[in-house]
């Protein structure tokens, strides 16, 4: 069912962001509620923002949760009172871990290490869909420096080795995730729905399948092991395509000029729009007519980052969701025709597509938001420089703006009714103890390795988007960590129900479309669900909790944006 501010379009803030209802106070008896607060929801959450972040290993932030070392001159972390524990690191994985025990990884043998915050700048480790198989090793997991492990020199012993890749953080780095943990909820069991990088990831989490490539532009070959030159996608075996890496959609204005793909199959912003629901894919850079304090604009924008000490461009093609739909594309980068149609199909008219088709830069989610015109549903990716990708930010800078959206969420009227998803879009190749036995199959003869050549997993490989098994599609993948920090949260709680980023989808299609399925092989129909993560039962009460962006630190307030 359409809502009326869909049917009638953005005339005016009234009529766009604001309905009336009877009863409460104001004018007549008349409280203004928002056209996303009259919707009918499964839940008390009217509003889910999902700040997707880069480059995650659950291991790799919460490994001894909710134990810190606690170092003089770092941000202290003391667990409260009957915190649970994780499906962490402890005794021999931390002594005498598998990757230290086989001769294999060469120099790299090492045990898990903690880093510390002077080592928040790491090397990007190997994240590609067949190297992580192998890292694996048909669930040893004692290959990660051979395969996932980079090294970046500046810091002591397995540092500046293959065996950076079994670093960890605690809470005196990744402080305010662990904060948010203790006072709302997150789960030890959410994995990537494939192995690989960031463009599957960043496809699983709004549409949960990343078979129906349709190559736009190419410069590769199907993926071959035995080449130099390894490629974004394999041959699934019906004729069609899969991606299993990174790749940029096709004519966005920043992408590559040699290697462009569409995506055919649904999103979850299609089926938003069937039933008018407000949503938005903000990317950090995005508004190319933005210019930045140095002087860069355009594809060109750019931010330096202490992670690095040079410019990294704010926007990157291939981490953009919605840009590889046709229907959910903005390619040419067009602006919003106001604030007040953020979020909507049509422009002020009622009539007429918005230029921006529900495609915006982070900067217009503060902006809508503080006008008063809250989409429903929002994923908000960070400029890069504060993604958390290793190699051009860092958890400090990420933490950043992390805390920036979470604080500011928490000052608004409309907190009540949020939920905030804090998931990353992979695992960077970074280690992660827990393998999960493959649920989703793959036979590529080349890119899959996990099981032995040619294989991950048994039994039959998943559905495509045109109903027939297909190659490509192994998963789980890696373990990564997954955040919900609302009113409505259970409260320092861990929740170890098997989920994915296709749960998130799960989540939004249960809440406001009656469990309505994407379809097409998606993996929103198998995803476990995140409702173990709050407390509907309840009151929804949860006091709020800021934190100091650059500490992660609890404190009292916050200024406001």
């Amino acid at each position: 069912m359409f809502s009326r501010a869909f049917l009638f379009g953005v005339s005016g803030i009234a009529m766009a962001v604001s309905l009336y209802a009877c009863g409460g106070s104001g004018s007549n008896g008349l409280t203004p509620v928002s056209a996303q607060n009259q919707l009918t929801t499964a839940t008390p959450i009217k509003h889910v923002v999902v700040i997707y972040n880069e480059n995650v290993s659950f291991d790799h932030y919460f490994a001894t949760y909710p134990n810190a070392t606690n170092p003089s001159g770092e941000p202290a972390f003391t667990a409260a009172a009957g915190t649970p524990s994780v499906n962490g690191l402890s005794g021999t994985l931390l002594t005498n871990n598998p990757n230290f025990i086989n001769t294999l990884n060469g120099a790299g043998a090492t045990n898990p290490f903690r880093l510390d915050r002077t080592q928040a700048a790491t090397a990007d480790q190997n994240h590609a869909y067949t190297a992580e198989q192998q890292a694996y090793n048909n669930g040893a997991a004692d290959l990660f420096p051979k395969f996932t492990g980079k090294g970046s020199s500046g810091g002591a012993g397995a540092f500046a080795t293959t065996g950076q890749v079994m670093g960890y953080y605690d809470g005196n780095t990744v402080t305010a995730m662990w904060n948010w943990a203790q006072h709302f909820a997150m789960s030890d069991n959410a994995y990537t729905d494939t192995f690989g990088p960031s463009t599957p990831g960043a496809l699983e989490v709004v549409a949960g399948q990343t078979n129906g490539v349709q190559l736009v532009k190419t410069s590769q070959q199907p993926f071959n092991l035995t080449t130099a030159s390894h490629s974004y996608y394999v041959n699934d075996g019906q004729g069609g395509v899969t991606l299993i890496n990174d790749v940029d959609p096709a004519n966005d204005l920043c992408s590559s000029t040699t290697d462009q793909i569409l995506m055919s199959g649904k999103n979850i912003g299609d089926l938003l729009n069937a039933k008018g629901i407000t949503w938005g894919g903000f990317m950090g850079g995005f508004n190319l007519a933005t210019t930045n304090s140095n002087g860069t604009t355009g594809c060109k924008r750019s931010t330096v980052t202490p992670a690095v000490g040079q410019p990294t461009a704010d926007y990157i093609p291939h981490h953009n969701w919605f840009q590889y739909y046709a229907s959910t594309a903005n390619p040419q980068h067009l602006r919003p025709s106001a604030t007040a149609a953020i979020g909507y199909t049509l422009q002020s008219d009622g009539k007429t597509v918005d230029p921006a088709n529900h495609q915006y830069d982070s900067d217009d989610f503060f902006a809508a938001v503080k006008a008063g015109n809250y989409p429903s549903v929002s994923f908000i990716k960070a400029p890069a420089f504060q993604d958390g990708h290793a190699g051009y930010s860092d958890p400090l800078d990420e933490q950043a703006f992390t805390a920036k959206v979470v604080n500011f969420l928490q000052q608004q009227p409309d907190w009540k009714s949020t939920a905030v998803i804090v998931a990353w879009d992979d695992s960077d190749g970074w280690y992660d103890h827990a393998y999960a036995n493959p649920t989703s199959s793959s036979f590529d003869a080349q890119a899959d390795q996990l099981n032995g050549a040619g294989k991950c997993g048994t039994g039959t490989a998943p559905n495509g988007v045109n109903g027939a098994a297909v190659n490509g599609r192994c998963g789980p993948g890696t373990r990564i960590p997954f955040l919900v920090i609302s009113p409505w949260a259970k409260v320092n709680y861990v929740d170890h129900t098997p989920i994915s980023q296709a749960s998130v989808v799960r989540f939004i299609e249960d809440n406001w479309l009656g469990s309505q399925r994407i379809g097409g092989g998606s993996f929103d129909a198998t995803a476990g669900s995140i409702m173990g993560l709050f407390n509907f039962s309840g009151s929804g009460n949860n006091p709020t909790v800021f934190v100091d962006p650059n500490l992660g630190s609890v404190v009292s307030s916050v200024p406001a944006i």
